[in-house]
């Protein structure tokens, strides 16, 4: 059931921001947090960003540029909080403050439209489990094929995707089960993940563990978040 309150999805977001090639915008860092529904879905964006010659701002018009302006999405490396830590002190931030102490630094908030979920078709889950759920993430910049072999080689990719998936994956967790497939969407650089969830009785509290840890490890390879959808 979708709950209209947005929370915190917990989990901060950090980037490396890189010079532009002429020189007019130096190196800093970025870090972003989404507001989720219950289900995952998203439903905004906090973010700030620092460099040494403006200290820390809070500006949405970045996030949202990063994610659709292919010359700021180039400048964008998706990083873990210790690479961020380390390019703060290196670029003369000192110690990067604490979570709780980031999170005061949101004044700029992004809001993403969130609806019911589409119903794109039968939903009735196979027997044994009680509910089906289909949801979509979204990523933006590219994929090298290395970075496409390690996730095929992660996830133990058989080939049994949909049409177009270049990687494929299946999880079975606390009575529920995870099903999802990569692939290219649009016409610019972007990713979709599409993940399958068949619950049982219980196992609704994997979800939101499993597409984080999903999120995660597409970041880890290279893709900037974009938004979460849920279908069905």
């Amino acid at each position: 059931m979708i709950v209209d309150r947005p929370r915190s999805s917990r989990t901060l977001d950090y980037h490396l921001l890189l010079p532009d090639p002429g020189g007019q915008v130096g190196a800093g860092i970025l870090v972003e947090e989404f507001t989720r529904q219950d289900d995952f879905c998203a439903t905004g964006l906090h973010s700030t960003s620092w460099r040494p010659d403006g200290g820390w701002w809070s500006s949405a018009t970045l996030s949202r540029g990063l994610r659709t302006d292919p010359a700021v999405l180039a400048r964008v490396v998706p990083t873990g909080r210790p690479e961020a830590a380390d390019a703060y002190r290196r670029l003369g931030g000192g110690e990067l403050p604490p979570e709780d102490v980031l999170r005061t630094y949101f004044r700029d908030h992004q809001p993403i439209a969130a609806t019911a979920p589409l119903r794109l078709g039968p939903s009735q889950p196979p027997d044994g489990f009680s509910e089906r759920r289909l949801y979509r993430l979204l990523f933006a910049k590219d994929l090298r094929a290395e970075q496409v072999a390690a996730l095929r080689s992660r996830w133990r990719t058989t080939g049994g995707g949909t049409a177009g998936s270049v990687a494929d994956g299946r999880r079975e967790s606390g009575g529920a089960r995870f099903t999802w497939d990569l692939r290219r969407v649009g016409r610019s650089l972007a990713w979709a993940l599409d993940v399958t969830v068949l619950l049982g009785t219980d196992g609704v509290e994997e979800v939101p563990a499993t597409l984080a840890d999903l999120t995660n490890l597409l970041r880890q390879h290279g893709l900037v978040t974009v938004t979460t959808e849920r279908f069905a």
